[in-house]
Protein backbone atom coordinates (compact mmCIF):
# COMPACT_ATOMS: atom_id res chain seq x y z
CA UNK A 1 0.00 0.00 0.00
CA UNK A 2 1.38 3.71 -0.98
CA UNK A 3 0.44 5.36 2.54
CA UNK A 4 1.48 8.37 1.48
CA UNK A 5 -1.31 8.38 -1.17
CA UNK A 6 -3.67 6.42 1.11
CA UNK A 7 -3.46 9.41 4.01
CA UNK A 8 -3.31 12.69 1.71
CA UNK A 9 -6.88 10.87 0.73
CA UNK A 10 -8.10 10.60 4.18
CA UNK A 11 -7.41 13.87 4.86
CA UNK A 12 -8.85 15.17 2.13
CA UNK A 13 -11.50 13.20 2.74
CA UNK A 14 -12.39 14.32 6.38
CA UNK A 15 -12.26 17.79 5.29
CA UNK A 16 -14.59 17.72 2.72
CA UNK A 17 -16.86 15.54 5.19
CA UNK A 18 -16.50 18.43 7.51
CA UNK A 19 -19.58 20.16 7.08
CA UNK A 20 -22.13 17.26 6.43
CA UNK A 21 -20.60 16.30 9.81
CA UNK A 22 -22.14 19.30 11.88
CA UNK A 23 -25.68 17.60 10.89
CA UNK A 24 -24.53 14.51 13.48
CA UNK A 25 -24.32 16.67 16.28
CA UNK A 26 -27.88 16.61 16.95
CA UNK A 27 -28.87 13.52 16.05
CA UNK A 28 -26.33 11.71 17.94
CA UNK A 29 -27.31 13.23 21.17
CA UNK A 30 -30.49 12.81 20.76
CA UNK A 31 -30.19 9.57 19.89
CA UNK A 32 -28.22 8.89 23.57
CA UNK A 33 -30.75 10.94 25.36
CA UNK A 34 -33.51 8.72 23.95
CA UNK A 35 -31.59 5.60 24.89
CA UNK A 36 -31.09 6.61 28.24
CA UNK A 37 -34.64 7.42 28.56
CA UNK A 38 -35.58 4.26 27.60
CA UNK A 39 -34.02 2.66 30.76
CA UNK A 40 -30.77 1.43 29.21
CA UNK A 41 -27.74 1.74 31.35
CA UNK A 42 -24.35 3.60 30.04
CA UNK A 43 -23.04 0.43 29.42
CA UNK A 44 -26.09 -0.57 27.49
CA UNK A 45 -26.36 2.32 25.59
CA UNK A 46 -22.68 2.50 24.47
CA UNK A 47 -22.72 -1.55 23.60
CA UNK A 48 -25.85 -0.75 21.26
CA UNK A 49 -24.49 2.35 19.18
CA UNK A 50 -20.80 0.71 19.25
CA UNK A 51 -22.62 -2.72 17.81
CA UNK A 52 -25.72 -1.34 15.78
CA UNK A 53 -24.23 1.90 14.64
CA UNK A 54 -27.45 3.52 12.92
CA UNK A 55 -29.13 6.25 14.03
CA UNK A 56 -32.37 4.71 11.81
CA UNK A 57 -31.92 0.96 13.42
CA UNK A 58 -31.15 2.33 17.07
CA UNK A 59 -33.93 4.70 17.24
CA UNK A 60 -36.65 2.18 15.22
CA UNK A 61 -35.78 -0.73 17.55
CA UNK A 62 -36.05 1.69 21.16
CA UNK A 63 -39.47 1.63 21.22
CA UNK A 64 -39.98 -2.04 21.12
CA UNK A 65 -37.08 -2.46 23.50
CA UNK A 66 -39.56 -0.25 25.47
CA UNK A 67 -42.31 -2.30 24.89
CA UNK A 68 -41.23 -5.46 25.91
CA UNK A 69 -41.26 -6.76 22.29
CA UNK A 70 -39.70 -10.12 21.60
CA UNK A 71 -35.96 -10.13 20.54
CA UNK A 72 -36.71 -11.57 17.43
CA UNK A 73 -38.92 -9.18 16.08
CA UNK A 74 -37.09 -6.52 17.43
CA UNK A 75 -34.25 -8.66 15.51
CA UNK A 76 -35.99 -8.70 12.31
CA UNK A 77 -37.15 -4.88 11.98
CA UNK A 78 -33.08 -3.63 12.80
CA UNK A 79 -33.03 -6.05 9.83
CA UNK A 80 -35.26 -4.38 7.19
CA UNK A 81 -34.60 -0.84 8.26
CA UNK A 82 -31.09 -1.62 7.54
CA UNK A 83 -31.87 -3.10 3.89
CA UNK A 84 -30.37 -0.48 2.29
CA UNK A 85 -27.42 -1.04 2.97
CA UNK A 86 -27.33 -4.24 0.78
CA UNK A 87 -27.69 -1.84 -1.98
CA UNK A 88 -25.22 0.08 -0.67
CA UNK A 89 -22.37 -2.44 -0.68
CA UNK A 90 -23.07 -3.54 -4.10
CA UNK A 91 -23.04 -0.13 -5.15
CA UNK A 92 -19.41 0.29 -3.59
CA UNK A 93 -18.28 -3.09 -4.25
CA UNK A 94 -15.87 -1.83 -6.82
CA UNK A 95 -13.79 -0.01 -4.55
CA UNK A 96 -12.83 -2.66 -2.80
CA UNK A 97 -11.92 -5.23 -5.75
CA UNK A 98 -8.40 -6.86 -5.21
CA UNK A 99 -8.64 -6.20 -1.08
CA UNK A 100 -8.80 -8.30 1.79
CA UNK A 101 -11.45 -10.11 3.70
CA UNK A 102 -10.97 -8.02 6.89
CA UNK A 103 -10.57 -4.42 5.05
CA UNK A 104 -14.03 -5.53 3.90
CA UNK A 105 -15.87 -6.15 6.56
CA UNK A 106 -14.30 -3.04 8.45
CA UNK A 107 -15.51 -1.26 5.52
CA UNK A 108 -18.95 -2.79 5.67
CA UNK A 109 -18.69 -1.84 9.44
CA UNK A 110 -18.52 2.10 9.02
CA UNK A 111 -20.23 2.54 6.42
CA UNK A 112 -22.88 4.89 6.38
CA UNK A 113 -25.57 7.05 4.66
CA UNK A 114 -23.86 10.39 5.30
CA UNK A 115 -20.30 9.04 3.66
CA UNK A 116 -22.56 7.13 0.70
CA UNK A 117 -23.84 10.45 -0.34
CA UNK A 118 -21.12 12.65 0.01
CA UNK A 119 -18.54 10.16 -1.90
CA UNK A 120 -20.33 7.04 -4.13
CA UNK A 121 -19.32 9.29 -6.81
CA UNK A 122 -15.94 10.07 -6.22
CA UNK A 123 -15.06 6.69 -4.82
CA UNK A 124 -16.21 5.18 -8.10
CA UNK A 125 -14.30 7.55 -10.14
CA UNK A 126 -11.23 7.18 -8.13
CA UNK A 127 -8.82 4.79 -10.26
CA UNK A 128 -5.78 4.40 -7.79
CA UNK A 129 -6.93 1.55 -5.11
CA UNK A 130 -4.95 3.44 -2.22
CA UNK A 131 -6.51 6.72 -2.69
CA UNK A 132 -9.85 5.10 -3.27
CA UNK A 133 -9.57 3.71 0.14
CA UNK A 134 -8.54 6.77 2.22
CA UNK A 135 -11.21 8.37 0.86
CA UNK A 136 -13.68 6.28 1.98
CA UNK A 137 -11.91 5.23 5.48
CA UNK A 138 -10.88 8.92 6.53
CA UNK A 139 -14.72 10.09 6.66
CA UNK A 140 -15.92 6.90 7.53
CA UNK A 141 -13.82 6.64 11.08
CA UNK A 142 -14.20 10.68 11.42
CA UNK A 143 -18.32 9.72 11.36
CA UNK A 144 -17.85 6.73 13.77
CA UNK A 145 -15.93 9.42 16.30
CA UNK A 146 -18.24 11.60 16.15
CA UNK A 147 -21.08 9.35 16.74
CA UNK A 148 -19.90 7.76 19.55
CA UNK A 149 -18.55 10.51 20.95
CA UNK A 150 -21.78 13.08 20.83
CA UNK A 151 -23.70 10.00 21.47
CA UNK A 152 -22.03 9.98 25.00
CA UNK A 153 -22.60 13.53 25.40
CA UNK A 154 -26.71 12.68 25.04
CA UNK A 155 -26.29 9.63 27.09
CA UNK A 156 -25.05 11.99 30.03
CA UNK A 157 -27.11 15.16 29.17
CA UNK A 158 -30.16 12.43 29.77
CA UNK A 159 -28.48 11.41 32.98
CA UNK A 160 -28.35 14.58 34.50
CA UNK A 161 -31.87 15.38 33.54
CA UNK A 162 -34.78 15.04 36.44
CA UNK A 163 -35.86 12.02 36.55
CA UNK A 164 -39.63 12.60 36.30
CA UNK A 165 -38.68 14.61 33.02
CA UNK A 166 -40.62 12.00 30.20
CA UNK A 167 -37.61 11.68 28.00
CA UNK A 168 -38.43 8.56 26.46
CA UNK A 169 -40.69 10.03 23.52
CA UNK A 170 -37.26 11.03 22.62
CA UNK A 171 -36.76 7.83 20.17
CA UNK A 172 -39.90 8.44 18.51
CA UNK A 173 -39.44 12.37 18.08
CA UNK A 174 -35.89 11.80 16.53
CA UNK A 175 -37.40 9.05 14.33
CA UNK A 176 -40.02 10.48 13.16
CA UNK A 177 -37.24 13.83 12.00
CA UNK A 178 -34.99 11.34 10.60
CA UNK A 179 -37.39 9.78 7.75
CA UNK A 180 -40.20 12.88 7.61
CA UNK A 181 -37.58 14.85 4.80
CA UNK A 182 -37.72 11.13 2.93
CA UNK A 183 -41.42 11.13 2.42
CA UNK A 184 -40.75 13.45 -1.01
CA UNK A 185 -42.48 11.45 -3.03
CA UNK A 186 -44.98 9.12 -4.20
CA UNK A 187 -43.64 6.21 -3.46
CA UNK A 188 -42.02 7.21 -0.04
CA UNK A 189 -45.36 8.79 0.54
CA UNK A 190 -47.71 5.75 0.15
CA UNK A 191 -44.82 3.38 1.96
CA UNK A 192 -45.55 6.07 4.88
CA UNK A 193 -49.39 5.99 4.58
CA UNK A 194 -49.45 1.98 4.71
CA UNK A 195 -47.42 0.96 7.50
CA UNK A 196 -49.25 3.71 10.02
CA UNK A 197 -52.64 2.39 8.22
CA UNK A 198 -51.71 -1.52 8.62
CA UNK A 199 -50.22 -0.52 11.94
CA UNK A 200 -52.85 0.80 13.65
CA UNK A 201 -55.31 -2.08 12.25
CA UNK A 202 -52.83 -4.32 13.48
CA UNK A 203 -51.63 -2.75 16.77
CA UNK A 204 -53.45 -5.60 18.84
CA UNK A 205 -51.54 -8.62 17.81
CA UNK A 206 -49.57 -10.37 19.98
CA UNK A 207 -45.67 -10.61 19.78
CA UNK A 208 -45.76 -7.08 17.94
CA UNK A 209 -46.49 -8.84 14.67
CA UNK A 210 -47.92 -5.83 13.69
CA UNK A 211 -45.13 -3.69 13.56
CA UNK A 212 -43.07 -6.25 11.21
CA UNK A 213 -45.85 -6.59 8.81
CA UNK A 214 -46.86 -3.13 8.99
CA UNK A 215 -42.98 -2.53 7.68
CA UNK A 216 -43.07 -5.07 5.00
CA UNK A 217 -46.70 -4.00 3.46
CA UNK A 218 -44.87 -0.23 3.43
CA UNK A 219 -42.51 -1.46 1.18
CA UNK A 220 -44.19 -3.46 -0.94
CA UNK A 221 -46.59 -0.19 -1.15
CA UNK A 222 -43.73 1.44 -2.00
CA UNK A 223 -42.33 -0.75 -4.58
CA UNK A 224 -45.95 -1.05 -6.33
CA UNK A 225 -46.54 2.93 -6.93
CA UNK A 226 -42.92 3.31 -8.06
CA UNK A 227 -43.64 0.82 -10.59
CA UNK A 228 -46.64 2.14 -12.26
CA UNK A 229 -44.16 5.54 -11.89
CA UNK A 230 -41.81 4.14 -13.96
CA UNK A 231 -44.39 2.98 -15.95
CA UNK A 232 -46.50 6.26 -16.50
CA UNK A 233 -43.07 7.79 -17.36
CA UNK A 234 -42.15 5.83 -20.06
CA UNK A 235 -45.76 6.03 -21.47
CA UNK A 236 -45.23 9.81 -21.48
Amino acid sequence: MNKQSFWHAARAGMRDYTPPAIGLLPWATATGMAMHGAGLSFAESMGMSIIVYGATAQLGTLPLLVSGASYWLIFCTALILNLRFLIFSATLSPVFSGTRRRVRCLAGYLMSDGVMAAFSARLLAEPDKDKRLGLYFGPSLMNWVIWQLFTVIGILAGASLPGHWPIGFLATISLLTLTTPMVSNMPMAAAAAVTAAVLIVLHTLPFRLGFLLAIIAGMLAGYVVEQYSRKDRHAA
